[in-house]
């Protein structure tokens, strides 16, 4: 399994079995045997490159979840520190602010541990993938994935003076249905976000038109700068944009509902000590700097 875990890695045999200090012909034996013993194929051997087949991707993912568990069981017993791979999936915007100023003590005081951090705003599936935890904003489309809330971000309803300059200022959120606003789609969903408000203890949506519909929070964020719309944005990401007068907050009396930020990690594995430790520093992190600019 190290091997095979190895070769999809390095993308070469020649270089995996260099790493574990094999002949080249041993590891190609070794993938014969596993794959004779699986009945299915794993690699795609061209001249240039290997790259593991469906099969071998899903057996891939096993192999780092046993492998893993192997390395937690051993320094459990031996009582080192965690050590190893972790695979992160984060939103980057969120990541950037609260979690990369506090990585290099983290790495500092665990040198043993690696971390692959992978940036997107897509809902994407744990196990398949081989994440062990996700950074996420907003609610969690997957009731099966336990989410620990970090923190809730404060939202506010804003537009840049140009805006402001051609189309006017709403004074309620009724108003909105004749302005113009810029979309931002769920990819949980891939619905259009609707514009909220809490009014008389009670969750108001309104459906504000769009000409303009994103994915991601910078390009959203750059897109309401620019004039195109109405948004409604976390206060950290845009509170410097509002400072400096780029932005305009709106509609002060009415209260956008905050959105929670959450780590998430699949049910049904046992946490390995690097996974509690980096769910627990994350946490922390939260906790000693709150959304400040």
């Amino acid at each position: 399994m190290r091997l095979f875990v190895r070769i999809v890695d390095r993308r070469s045999f020649t270089r995996a079995a260099q790493d574990l200090d094999l002949p080249r012909s041993t590891a190609s034996q070794i993938v014969r045997q596993l794959e004779l013993r699986l009945g299915v194929r794993l690699l795609q051997r061209t001249t240039r490159t290997v790259r593991p087949t469906l099969d071998g991707e899903a057996y891939y993912r096993r192999c780092l979840a046993i492998l893993d568990d192997i390395e937690d069981a051993e320094s459990a017993f031996l009582g080192v520190s965690p050590r190893g791979m972790l695979r992160v999936e984060v939103q980057g915007t969120i990541a950037r602010h609260f979690l990369m100023p506090g990585l290099p003590d983290f790495l500092d005081r665990h040198p043993q541990i690696e971390l692959s951090l992978s940036e997107g705003d897509r809902w994407v599936d744990m196990v398949r993938e081989g994440v062990d935890c996700v950074l996420r904003y907003g609610v969690s489309p997957d009731s099966e994935l336990v989410a620990r809330t970090v923190t809730t971000l404060e939202r506010v309803t804003c537009a840049a003076p140009a805006y402001l300059d051609r189309h006017g200022r709403p004074d309620a959120p009724g108003d909105l249905v004749h302005h113009q606003g810029v979309g931002i789609r769920a990819m949980s969903s891939g619905r259009r976000t609707p514009f909220e408000f809490v009014q008389a203890g009670a969750l108001t949506q309104i459906d504000v038109p769009t000409r303009l519909v994103v994915t991601g929070t910078e390009t959203f964020r750059s897109a309401v700068l620019l004039g195109l719309g109405l948004g409604q944005l976390p206060l950290f990401h845009i509170q410097r944009d509002l400072d400096a007068g780029r932005l305009v907050r709106l509609l002060v009396d009415y209260t956008v509902p905050p959105a929670p930020v959450s780590l998430l990690y699949p049910p049904n594995r046992q946490l390995s000590p690097r996974v509690r430790l980096f769910l627990d520093w994350a946490a922390a992190r939260f906790r000693t700097d709150p959304a400040s600019p």
